[in-house]
């Protein structure tokens, strides 16, 4: 689960064929970004704001307290500023803010699919912030990097991954992701990641399975969105949220569980899905890492860890890497 901007989708037809793939597969499965409508926004907002939900001010607290770390940590201030699936830009703002004040010669380039997304956070920074470069790129991140890497610029290219949207990959697929990055890269260029880390087993249960049952409204409400898209017929009272948190791997993955053996019809699909009581729906994993395990993805994909900036309950970092030559 992460806090960055959902991605938009425009045509029903990738939903429709994603969700019959994912419900006719066994085991079952479906992709998290389609947790994201209306009420899904809002929902995730709601999480946001949970005490339990930890991730956020952890975040916010490291862009605070260490904001001028971080700069210094950039080694020179002239470079592009990228950030990938930027959203509202809410606490990227807070380093906007602070390198406009030191007079770093930057350019902003928010990459995100979303293209109303994107406008939003230009004119929101137009108004903040007059004085920064705002130059946005819509499209897949290895794409709009490659476009900007074609530019040849010879400025160092410092490209932002926040939130802990890395753990929203198994760790294969996060060796392979960042692989790509760094091919759109150069030698020299810097990543900031956030990641989220390994902690009391009960702090992160509680962050995805919270009291109040938002995340579990959050989870279901993808069932509900099937049913108003695609004339699915879910009983949502048929179906729970459940989490699961592995200390060992560090995985805290969410799945969707039928209470009963049910066919459930989707119409639009002209697809009838059988659940076998207690069948489950993968539909989240959200890997937490050691420093150990940020070390060892670092020297995998071809880069060396600079610093680590962690915020004051050790829950969280935001790791510093540089591509090797």
């Amino acid at each position: 689960m992460n806090s960055t901007s959902s991605p938009t989708i425009t045509e029903t037809s990738t939903f429709a064929v994603d969700i019959e793939e994912g419900l006719s597969n066994y085991p079952k499965q479906l992709s998290s970004k389609y947790f994201y409508d209306a009420v899904g926004d809002q929902l995730f907002q709601d999480i946001m704001a949970m005490p339990e939900y930890y991730l956020t001010n952890a975040e916010h607290d490291i862009f605070t307290r260490q904001k001028a770390a971080i700069l210094e940590a950039f080694g020179d201030t002239t470079f592009e500023l990228i950030e990938l699936g930027a959203g509202d830009g809410t606490k990227t703002k807070i380093l906007l803010e602070y390198f406009l004040q030191q007079e770093a010669d930057f350019t902003y380039r928010p990459i995100d699919i979303s293209g109303n997304v994107l406008k939003q956070l230009a004119d929101d920074c137009a108004q903040q912030f007059p004085k920064l470069k705002v130059d946005a790129v819509k499209g897949d991140y290895t794409k709009a990097l490659s476009l900007i890497k074609e530019e040849d610029n010879h400025r160092r290219k410092v490209v932002l991954f926040l939130g802990g949207n890395i753990g929203n990959f198994p760790l294969p697929n996060a060796k392979t992701f960042i692989r790509e990055l760094a091919t759109c890269l150069s030698p020299g260029d810097l990543l900031l990641t956030g990641f989220d880390l390994k902690k009391d087993p009960k702090v992160v249960q509680l962050a995805y399975d919270d009291p109040a049952g938002i995340t579990a409204a959050f989870n279901l409400n993808l069932l509900t969105r099937i049913n108003r898209e695609l004339g699915g017929e879910f009983d949502l009272d048929k179906f729970m949220h459940w989490e699961t948190y592995n200390p060992l791997n560090g995985e805290a993955r969410s799945y969707i569980v039928s209470k009963e053996d049910q066919l459930v019809q989707i119409e639009q699909l002209q697809l009838s899905v059988h659940f076998a009581a207690w069948e489950a729906i993968a539909v989240e994993v959200s890997a937490k890492y050691s420093e150990r395990d940020i070390a060892e993805l670092a020297e995998e994909t071809g880069f060396v860890v600079n610093h680590n900036f962690v915020d004051q309950k050790a829950y969280f970092v935001d790791s510093l890497w540089e591509l090797k030559q």
